[in-house]
């Protein structure tokens, strides 16, 4: 997992021009909602495993 790829990515989009400056913000708000996605899966994954051990542990 890299850690610093929306602002990498956020970086590399600027040098290469491929954003105007009127959409950077735009930039880093799309990429700042990517990157809690995984955050949120993560979150998702790890209630998941406790519901699973709390149904296995109530047996």
């Amino acid at each position: 997992v890299e850690f610093n790829a929306s602002a990498r990515a956020k970086t590399q989009l600027n040098e290469l021009g491929l954003v105007p400056s009127t959409e950077s913000a735009g930039v880093k708000s799309v990429l700042s909602a990517a990157a809690w996605t995984y955050v949120a899966g993560a979150l998702a994954a790890v209630a998941m495993l406790l519901y699973y051990l709390s149904l296995l542990s109530n047996r």
